[in-house]
């Protein structure tokens, strides 16, 4: 079987104003991230203001991959990505304004979380327009690697531009960087037709919901696609105690903290460069695989071996390009947009979950028994995950999907 390789996405010239958009404004996000955060901390003192600067960034996915989910479908994708770019430019915009008390800035980044799943949705369901055949699971995968490069770089970046800039200022170049994200994609991207939706957005919501959970095939591999990472995020959770644990300082927890998405990204990237039959064969597999690296934190181990135990977790999210082509495969295109809101939402809620959950356990148990007792909970419920996933291979998608109408 021919292997698609990922000059063949970039090959494809609407993509690549695409992907270009993507690093500006996800760079742009984790800085503007920084920048908030410092921005509280100046004004309050609060750690725990600090801290709900970036956790009001995880509710409004659950908003936004419910009620809000029909948007990405029911309007022209460019109209939708170029208007949420504009829209999350004036919110950015604001937060830089002097004077603000901190209940307007956390109301305003909790208003253009919930505009990322709305973008995020609408471009991953057009990515298969733009890019069709084989290669649409590579331009995803590109789009997922992005972000996780995104997390490496920023957070530093951001650091490094507080040094010379003030936080404000670093706000108002992340609002200029979705303006030039939305003019790339205006310009660089074709109008297409809305793929579907009548009646009113709330309606049109919960009728794609009912339609996306009521295929076996959906539901299962969406449950694949979330149960791993409720998990696994404990370490990132515990990061900042674990560090401290073993006399670790700020070097060590950065290397804590950016071992998985380094181990992402090389792990999507070398899975890029299989084919389709052999990512397909490793996804349940990897993504047991996945949690299996993080019972190493059972012997308390120091930074080197606790470094290399995340990478290898990290590696193992090579499964999300083959389980990518599985969702794909599943999801018909009237509910592309939709399905693609509610894998984000629960994707991200339920690693605020995961993430509080490890917080709360760390009150009694040490941190690295936490991470060792969530990764055996991730093994077990990943394995019956797994079980439902090849169980639903066999069952017919499209009668489920028939009995609502969408539009």
């Amino acid at each position: 079987m021919a292997v698609t390789r990922y000059r063949a996405v970039f090959a494809v010239r609407e993509y690549r104003p695409v992907f270009l958009a993507h690093v500006i404004s996800m760079l742009g996000t984790m800085v503007a991230e920084v920048a908030l955060s410092v921005l509280v901390y100046r004004t309050t003192g609060s750690a725990f203001l600090t801290a709900a600067t970036f956790a009001v960034g995880f509710v409004p996915y659950a908003l936004g991959g419910t009620v809000l989910a029909s948007i990405a479908d029911r309007y022209p994708t460019r109209s939708v990505l170029v208007g949420c770019n504009l829209l999350s430019a004036v919110l950015v915009a604001a937060m830089a304004v002097p004077g603000l008390p901190v209940g307007a800035l956390l109301a305003l980044r909790f208003a253009s979380a919930t505009v990322t799943p709305i973008f995020g949705a609408a471009r991953a369901a057009s990515i298969p327009e733009i890019v069709p055949g084989p290669a649409a699971v590579l331009a995803r995968s590109l789009i997922r690697v992005v972000t996780q490069a995104a997390q490496l770089a920023g957070f530093a970046v951001g650091g490094l531009l507080l040094v010379l800039v003030s936080p404000r200022f670093a706000l108002v170049g992340e609002a200029a960087g979705f303006v030039v994200s939305a003019l790339l994609l205006r310009i660089g991207t074709r109008w297409r037709p809305a793929r579907g939706g009548a009646g009113s957005m709330l309606g049109d919501s919960v009728r794609g919901l009912r339609a996306v959970f009521g295929a076996p095939r959906i539901r299962a591999l969406l449950a694949l696609w979330w149960v791993p990472p409720v998990f696994a995020v404990a370490p990132e959770a515990l990061a900042a105690p674990y560090a401290h644990g073993i006399g670790q300082g700020p070097v060590g927890l950065g290397l804590l903290m950016t071992a998985v998405p380094a181990g992402t990204v090389l792990g999507e990237l070398g899975a890029g460069l299989l084919s389709e039959r052999l990512r397909s064969r490793l996804v349940l597999p990897l993504a047991i695989g996945s949690l299996a690296p993080l019972t190493a934190f059972v012997v308390h181990p120091g930074l080197p071996v606790a470094v290399l135990a995340l990478f290898g977790a990290g590696l193992c999210s090579a499964y999300l390009v083959g389980l990518d082509q599985w969702f794909l495969a599943a999801v018909p295109e009237r509910l592309a947009g939709r399905a693609m809101a509610v894998n984000s939402g629960g994707l991200m809620l339920g690693q605020a979950v995961g993430m509080a959950a490890a917080g709360a356990a760390a009150e009694y148990l040490a941190p690295h028994l936490v991470v060792v007792v969530a990764a055996v909970l991730g093994l077990g419920a990943t394995a019956v995950t797994a079980q439902r996933v090849r169980r639903s291979a066999t069952l017919l998608v499209e009668p489920a999907l028939a009995d609502t109408s969408t539009g």
